[in-house]
C-alpha cells in the first residue's frame, strides 16, 4: 500500500476487521501489516511445537527362540518392519534355554533369516553374536 499515515492505517485495519501489527519497528518509516494477530500467533506456536516434536529414536526388542515356528518368525519380522519404518532401531534376540544352548547355529540361522527379510529397509549395525551366554542378538537400523 506504500507509505500511509498511522491514523489512516488504523482506520483501514478496523474497516477490514483485522489488526495493525508493527513488523519492523527499527526502520524509518516503521513497517506495519494489516493481519489477524491471534491467527498469526497461533500459527507461530504451531510451527514451534511441530519442530520440537522430532521423533526420538528408540531401540525396540524382538525376542525369538531356536524352536520358534516359521509363521511366528514371519509375524515378528512384520513387527520389526513396522518399527523400522517408524525410524526406530530393532534388536533381535534369540534366547537359549537348557539343551537349546548346544545349538547356537540354529539361532544364527534365525537371525540371518530375519536380516535377509529386512535387508530392503534395514542395515545391520551389530552383527549376530552371543551375549551373556544365553542369548544371541543383532541390531538393525533403518536405512
Amino acid at each position: 500500500m506504500g507509505i500511509v499515515p498511522t491514523a489512516e492505517a488504523q482506520k483501514m485495519a478496523v474497516e477490514a476487521g483485522l489488526d495493525l501489527v508493527e513488523v519492523a519497528p527499527n526502520v524509518r518509516p516503521p513497517v506495519c501489516r494489516v493481519m489477524d494477530y491471534g491467527k498469526f500467533k497461533y500459527e507461530q506456536k504451531k510451527k514451534q511445537t511441530q519442530s520440537a516434536k522430532q521423533h526420538q529414536q528408540q531401540v525396540k526388542e524382538i525376542r525369538l527362540r531356536p524352536k520358534t515356528g516359521d509363521h511366528d518368525i514371519e509375524f515378528k519380522v512384520k513387527q520389526a518392519r513396522g518399527f523400522l519404518e517408524n525410524r526406530d532401531k530393532v534388536k533381535v534376540n534369540v534366547l537359549f534355554r537348557g539343551r537349546e544352548n548346544a545349538h547356537h547355529e540354529k539361532g544364527k540361522e534365525i537371525l540371518m533369516g530375519v536380516i535377509a527379510a529386512l535387508e530392503d529397509i534395514a542395515k545391520v549395525e551389530a552383527i549376530p553374536r552371543m551375549d551373556s551366554g544365553r542369548s544371541m542378538s543383532c541390531v538393525l537400523t533403518p536405512k
